[in-house]
């Protein structure tokens, strides 16, 4: 059970990665324990049939896709049909437009989620970059809009974006509310 627990704890936490130290608090286990786990699911993914595999960078393990499948996910970027910015992309877009320059921890505080995989797919789209780096704790990656950005959506700058101010005056006190998540407008019926 620990090695499926721990194959969906590397998907959950994405490019982050977990150190052996979270592994062992969160597994509850020893290190050898850990190192063992690790390495019996590391060797799964090395089966031929396999898509993914488990690597040691920067200190973590993170799970990373197979180089020899790399021109499948080459296409599957380059497609025309999978071009299309799902609401999570252009929800992150927005954020990066009118934040930039911005740390991808920034961006996942203000959305509230992870933002990790749709910020690996909009730099392969070309539509933001990694720019310089942040003086914070970490130096983190500062993220920017691209010049493939603008063309995208008919800009000739960042400063053509709509003002943020003047759109949320023009909102109705009803769209200015935060909606309870947990309750519903509709009714049961019998």
């Amino acid at each position: 059970m620990n090695k499926a627990v721990l194959e969906g704890l590397l998907f959950v936490v994405g490019e982050e990665g977990l150190t052996l130290e979270q592994i062992q608090d969160v597994l509850e286990i020893t290190e050898e324990d850990s190192k063992k786990l690790i390495m019996e699911l590391k060797k799964d993914y090395e089966q031929e049939d396999r898509g993914l595999r488990i690597d040691f960078l920067g200190n973590r393990f993170k799970l990373t896709t197979k180089f020899e499948h790399k021109k499948y996910y080459q296409k599957l970027i380059e497609n025309p049909e999978t071009n299309a910015l799902s609401q999570a992309a252009l929800e992150t877009l927005a954020i990066i437009a009118y934040n930039e320059p911005i740390t991808r921890v920034q961006i996942d505080n203000i959305r509230g989620v992870s933002s990790s995989s749709l910020i690996r797919k909009l730099v392969a789209k070309g539509f933001i970059k990694e720019g310089s780096r942040s003086d914070a704790p970490g130096r983190p990656i500062l993220y920017e809009t691209t010049n493939e950005f603008l063309d995208y959506f008919g800009l000739s700058s960042i400063e053509d974006l709509p003002n943020m101010e003047e759109m949320l005056s023009k909102l109705t006190p009803e769209e200015d509310t935060n909606p309870d998540l947990y309750t519903s407008r509709y009714e049961e019926t019998e």
